[in-house]
């Protein structure tokens, strides 16, 4: 069997598993929590399976890889490390998340805020769901194509095609159980691909010998500043996103959920240094000689470490690593587009355009949300193949900066208001807008930002609790109205 073929046979083997599973976990499914929250039974290396699946991504593998090897070279692993992080802090957070019993961040800030403020909260949060959809569905279709030989389109059709029907069969049991095989590839794929690619290179005396010195210099892309900046970024992102916070709702106990996070600290830990290390392998073979960026010119710098496998690699390690690969991608989109449907379905029509529906209704309608947000994301990524990573960025920056404060200290804080939540809800994704999209630079207040959370965090805080000090709220409690579970 030839290389290529090989290749092929091997990912269509990972696509076809994938739907199984989604088949397999259907039948595991019978109540409305069954699915969004896996009935709330995910115990703790479950959860770190889906939660690092879902956060190592794209941007986190074949864009981390472009960093190491463009102008970032070691420090390109902050990129993951600060990921990491974030889980680290977010351990000390979860045993509340999960005691919270919701089943969505709107949900929680409907039963803490009142109903205006959930559904402000359900509209900041669907939209980044479908871009982040899309972003995850391009870079899964140009792997795809990179690796088959087959047209950008049709990739984006199969991929959307198999992400769409496994999430929509098996909801979250379904996407918890990809995930963790999917985080396996992820890791092995990428694990596997160093030693060909060092032996391709003549051994990492020859990678150290043909790299700029400052190659291994860990802050030479990140400043101190950008990394705390991440770290800020993802705490919050990953506290009110739903593909991530939707995770520690299922844990079977606190205990889980801070058990989970921890474990998917350590797995960031471990791989944020492999794609990296890939990059600068393959900055040394350019440098060599060895390896064209003309051989990659037709897709892109993000997809060198492809091209160099097809070039380098025995197929069934090929296929391997592009199983890896687009699995990061894929645990990532399923994630998304769960969440995109859970938040619409219970939030938005059950609580706006049909507040009598039954819980089964409710599970269709998140299903047909499903299929109606995988079809639209579809569309948009066959005509759309902008920068991925900025596509990330502004919808993880837009969803988090408003809702952030309310939703953590609304834990703890009696006095938050539902004023104070509404006007940190605007105040934050204000900033957000006006930085990324209205404003020809990055600053505000004579300060440079990289990352637009941060001044969008500050206004959303100080909006927080002003209104909260000034239009208090009638009842001092960090109690939930009641909402029965379906």
């Amino acid at each position: 069997m030839g290389g290529s073929t090989l290749v092929t046979v091997v990912v269509i083997v990972y696509l076809l598993f994938m739907l199984w599973i989604g088949w397999y976990s259907s039948k595991k499914i019978t109540t409305n929590t069954d699915f969004m929250v896996a009935g709330r039974r995910l115990g703790p290396v479950l959860m770190a399976g889906t939660l690092a699946a879902t956060e190592i991504g794209g941007g986190s593998s074949l864009g981390v890889v472009q960093q190491g090897m463009q102008n970032h070279g070691l420090s390109a692993s902050w990129y993951i490390i600060t990921m990491g992080i974030a889980f680290i802090i977010l351990a000390f957070l979860a045993p509340k998340f999960r005691g919270a019993t919701v089943k969505t961040v709107p949900e929680y800030f409907r039963r803490r805020y009142g109903k205006s403020s959930g559904l402000i909260t359900s509209i900041i949060t669907f939209i980044p769901l479908v871009g982040l959809t899309v972003g995850q569905f391009i870079a899964s279709a140009v792997i795809l194509s990179t690796m088959l030989g087959i047209s950008y389109g049709t990739a984006v059709i199969i991929v959307s095609i198999v992400v769409t029907i496994y999430s929509i069969m098996g909801g979250l049991w379904s996407v918890t159980l990809t995930d963790f095989v999917q985080v396996f590839l992820i890791v092995a794929g990428m694990v596997i691909a160093v030693p060909f690619a060092l032996k391709y290179a003549g051994g990492w005396s020859e990678v150290t010998a043909n790299v700029p010195a400052d190659t291994f210099n860990m802050f030479k892309g990140y400043s101190p500043f950008d990394v705390v900046s991440l770290v800020i970024m993802y705490v919050a992102t990953f506290s009110v996103g739903q593909e991530a916070v939707s995770r520690f709702y299922a844990a079977k106990d606190g205990k889980a959920a801070k058990g989970g996070s921890v474990l998917a600290a350590i797995v960031n830990f471990i791989y944020a240094f492999i794609p990296t290390i890939l990059g600068i392998i393959t900055l040394a073979l350019i440098n060599m000689g060895k390896f064209s960026a003309e051989e990659f010119a037709g897709v892109g710098a993000r997809y060198a470490l492809p091209v160099l496998a097809i070039k380098t690699m025995p197929g069934i390690i090929c296929g391997l690593l592009f199983a890896g690969i687009i699995s990061a991608t894929m645990s990532s989109s399923d994630s998304d587009l769960l969440g995109a449907g859970s938040v619409f379905a219970n939030d938005i029509y059950k609580q706006v355009i049909k507040p009598n529906a039954s819980a089964k209704e409710v599970m269709m309608v998140t299903k047909i949300t499903m299929a109606v947000v995988g079809l639209v994301s579809m569309v948009i990524a066959y005509f759309n193949t902008k920068s991925l990573i900025t596509i990330l960025m502004f919808c993880f920056t837009l969803r988090a900066a408003g809702t952030f404060f309310p939703y953590v200290l609304g834990h703890y804080w009696k006095k938050a208001s539902t004023a104070g939540t509404v006007a940190s809800l605007i105040a934050g994704t204000a900033v957000v807008v006006y930085l990324d999209n209205i404003a020809k630079t990055k600053v505000l207040f004579g300060i440079t930002f990289n990352q637009t959370i941060v001044p969008g965090l500050v206004a959303a805080l100080i909006a927080f609790v002003v209104f909260s000090f000034i239009f208090p709220p009638k009842k001092e409690t960090t109690e939930l109205e009641y909402e029965a579970e379906d």
